[in-house]
């Protein structure tokens, strides 16, 4: 793309970076690379940081790096407000209106987006920013048995214009190849792939975006939902992540327990085995008999860890591909509760999903990065 970074500093102090993920993901570590290579390749000044909760697999992380002149000393060490480059993991984040916070017209924002979701996940696009970029990365990191964070750094390198491939590639060895060698390769081929793959939405497909999503598209407020004058009194965050109020759904790695009534047997060994209260049993008829029987899932609480499906003994619980199932069957939210759309926390805590594989049922050694 060929951007001139001193061009940028001509205009303003700071190249400001925000990644918006979930913990399990590897935006943690996919920052401190970014940072580190600006300083080693890049001869700028770097500084950036990672903000995560108590419970940091599944939970919401949010990383800030800035970048400035070698001669210039980084001064400022708050979150990224205002950020020139806004870069989502994970696709169901943008339900999240806080995730488009501090967006403007200098914002180029990169999201991970499964192919052939563009519509139904994108609705929320805010009317400003610069450009858009998308990449499939769930898709990459699968097939080449990589990780998201290694995609999402390749399409970092490719939009912001004055990353070379080979810098990023050999940041990638640097922090990985010791570490993790047996995970190298293919490491690097999904950063390559990111690099490669990311893809500009031009002016029509945004356009034809926004008219799906109508007037309910996001207008970003750069004013802070909290700070020293708002916070609630005592410190107590009272937004619960550990609660049945939790939308776990950020946390899943791609596969969900596809279920299949007419196999079900009612057993209730998937309602005892789940930890996420996604089963809903009603009372009902069966073979004649009275008896709970299974009316669906609860899609918001279920983070995919597919304990379901290892202890179904019919096999009315199977794997599938999410982004095959938009519209998944039995869907069935928990009555017990209240439905508003926004009742549910956007992302909760799971400690399961780094158990799970990309492609097969085992990771390679080394493969969680």
């Amino acid at each position: 793309m060929g951007v001139d970074i001193d061009k940028i500093f001509e205009q303003q102090d700071y190249y400001g970076i925000r990644l918006e993920s979930i913990g399990g993901l590897g935006a943690n570590l996919c920052g401190k690379m970014v940072g580190e290579l600006a300083v080693r390749y890049l001869n700028l000044n770097s500084a950036g940081f990672s903000s995560y909760g108590s419970e940091k697999t599944g939970t919401p992380v949010k990383g800030y790096i800035r970048f400035c002149p070698p001669e210039k000393e980084i001064r400022v060490h708050s979150p990224v407000v205002n950020p020139d480059l806004l870069v989502i993991f994970h696709q169901a984040l943008m339900r999240d209106p806080s995730v488009w916070k501090g967006c403007s017209d200098r914002t180029t924002v990169i999201i991970a987006l499964d192919q052939g979701q563009e519509e139904a996940m994108m609705q929320n696009l805010p009317d400003i920013m610069k450009e858009c970029y998308v990449v499939n990365a769930r898709q990459i990191a699968m097939e080449t048995k990589s990780r998201i964070n290694v995609v999402m750094l390749g399409a970092m390198a490719k939009v912001m214009g004055f990353v070379e491939l080979e810098a990023a590639r050999q940041i990638c060895r640097d922090n990985l190849g010791r570490k993790y060698p047996a995970a190298l390769e293919g490491n690097l081929k999904g950063l390559e792939q990111g690099y490669g793959q990311v893809q500009r939405l031009n002016e029509t497909s945004f356009g034809r975006l926004k008219k799906c999503a109508g007037s309910e598209s996001t207008t970003p407020d750069n004013g802070q939902e909290w700070g020293y004058a708002t916070a609630p009194i005592g410190g107590v965050n009272p937004r619960s992540g550990s609660t049945v109020t939790a939308d776990l759904s950020p946390s899943r790695q791609g596969y969900v327990p596809i279920f299949l009534k007419e196999r079900c047997i009612n057993c209730g060994l998937c309602d005892s085995t789940c930890p996420d209260m996604v089963f809903q049993f009603a009372k009902g008829t069966y073979n004649g008999r009275e008896m709970m029987v299974n009316q669906g899932l609860d899609y918001y609480h279920c983070k995919g860890c597919m304990r379901c499906v290892d202890v179904c003994p019919v096999n009315a619980l199977v794997r599938g591909m999410e982004a095959e199932h938009p519209d998944k069957k039995y869907f069935m939210p928990n009555q017990d509760m209240l439905r508003t759309p926004d009742y549910y926390v956007k992302a909760g805590p799971d400690g399961y999903i780094t158990s799970e594989s990309y492609l097969t049922e085992k990771r390679i050694e080394g493969g969680e990065v």
